[in-house]
């Protein structure tokens, strides 16, 4: 589905969240990602890649609670401590995401699925799936911090 635009996702978005995803847009696109977008069974999903080993960085996903931006952190041990500036709604979620079987026990997951996040919230020690653990709903309170997070994470490469 190439025919699929950008401007189609947006018109899914709700008023108080547009803006925003427009900005995540508009930065993640200048800083040279590229974005994929696709329809999905609950509405479109958009992804950047970004970098030289083209993985994805971030994918806008609908979900019953709302739009929600995956975040896939390949430099978290570079700035870690960020996590614990989070809201408390956006620490629980990442607290309470699935663990992270592949670095539990290596047999245990896919052995093509690339393994999670091993990190320190709250002075605790977590290993958090990879398609779970950073899956903020965008709104008013969370919409900075998603940001934050992005800038970070670009900032390392």
């Amino acid at each position: 589905m190439s025919d699929l635009k950008f401007s189609d996702f947006l018109e899914t978005i709700d008023d108080q969240n547009k803006d925003f995803v427009i900005e995540i847009n508009t930065f993640l696109l200048k800083k040279g990602c590229k974005h994929n977008i696709k329809l999905a069974k609950r509405g479109y999903t958009v992804s950047y890649i970004f970098g030289t080993n083209k993985r994805t960085l971030a994918t806008f996903i609908c979900r019953k609670s709302g739009v929600k931006l995956r975040i896939y952190p390949q430099h978290l041990c570079e700035y870690e401590d960020l996590l614990n500036s989070f809201p408390d709604n956006i620490k629980k979620d990442i607290k309470k995401a699935s663990v992270c079987k592949r670095l539990i026990d290596p047999d245990a997951c896919n052995p093509k699925c690339i393994m999670g996040y091993d990190f320190h919230l709250d002075n605790e020690h977590y290993q958090k799936c990879r398609y779970m653990a950073f899956q903020p709903t965008l709104n008013k309170e969370t919409n900075s911090y998603i940001k934050l997070f992005l800038e970070k994470e670009i900032a390392c490469f």
